[in-house]
């Protein structure tokens, strides 16, 4: 049993990796993407949205951290797999999921699960070009307007030799409206011989059982039901009858999350925005979030709301 934080641009960065890998639980880590055109990428450009790699690709809890590139030109993403591994990756990931709208009109994420055979070039071409012993996986949804290219399209990933595929139990348009169809992620599972991790609609202990139990999955990742309850791996690797963490407890990581905010930006609206983002998450597990986030929405002063926070 394994379980994944998933990448989450824009939501789940290196201070969020920082504090919800301390908090426990979570067996490894994906960046957000590092988006790929025609260049290869300077160092600078891996290390701001990766910079765990000045640590051996590992968050402060130990917990290893993936890079993830986006992208459709299969030379160019792989010379910026080399550059990427050159610079400590663990493991190099493949965006062929994400539903943005403008990542999508570029050529990038969920709009690639149209053409299978572009699937293949790219995770063909990274695979060639990275140390054997680097793993190349990829995470994708079902489809970009439905599903009739899902299995075509995972077993292209297979046949380039990607060792490990994450399935979002949703199409592109679907978006994030439930419900994630984990039956479909258990078809793809069963048309291939890699390794599927099963992602989407995962907000409870319940939720976790559920999915691999209907998925036939032993890894799950998990994306906003962990920045929902960031407690949610610790609790499923605890086992039956373990207590949610108090909104206390809670309180000490959101200070750390905050501060570590306000020492990357502290004259900016960085600080407050990041906190108000959570506490948006949080309200689905903790009413007490609410009450905080409107408190908080009324200052723009990091001062004044670290007084809040006290």
């Amino acid at each position: 049993m394994k379980l994944v934080l998933a990448p989450m641009e824009g939501l789940v960065d290196d201070i969020m990796r920082d504090v919800l890998t301390r908090i426990g639980g979570i067996d490894w880590c994906v960046t957000e993407f590092v988006r790929v055109t025609s260049t290869l990428l300077p160092p600078k450009m891996f290390y701001r949205l990766a910079p765990e790699l000045h640590r051996a690709a590992r968050t402060r809890a130990g917990t290893s951290v993936r890079v993830q590139l986006l992208g459709s030109d299969p030379v160019c993403l792989a010379d910026n797999a080399v550059r990427a591994v050159e610079l400590g990756a663990p493991a190099v990931d493949l965006n062929f999921g994400c539903p943005a709208p403008t990542v999508n009109r570029h050529r990038g994420g969920a709009v690639l699960l149209t053409e299978p055979e572009l699937l293949f070039q790219i995770v063909a071409a990274v695979r060639a070009s990275v140390p054997k012993e680097v793993p190349v996986t990829a995470k994708m949804r079902l489809g970009y307007e439905d599903k009739s290219l899902a299995l075509e399209c995972a077993q292209a990933i297979e046949r380039a030799g990607a060792d490990e595929l994450v399935v979002h139990g949703r199409t592109k348009v679907e978006g994030y409206r439930p419900p994630a169809h984990w039956d479909w992620i258990a078809r793809i599972r069963e048309s291939v011989n890699l390794p599927v991790i099963a992602n989407g609609e995962v907000w409870t202990v319940e939720d976790y059982h559920a999915i691999r139990r209907e998925s036939g999955c032993d890894t799950v990742m998990i994306g906003r039901g962990l920045i929902a309850a960031p407690d949610l791996a610790r609790r499923i690797k605890a086992g039956p009858g373990a207590e949610p963490m108090p909104w206390d407890e809670m309180m000490i990581w959101l200070r750390d999350f905050f501060e570590q905010c306000r020492e990357r930006a502290e004259e900016s609206a960085y600080p407050a925005s990041r906190l108000k983002q959570w506490l948006g998450q949080l309200k689905r597990s903790y009413p007490e979030a609410g009450e905080l986030f409107e408190q908080v929405r009324r200052e723009k002063q990091s001062a004044v709301i670290a007084q809040i926070l006290a």
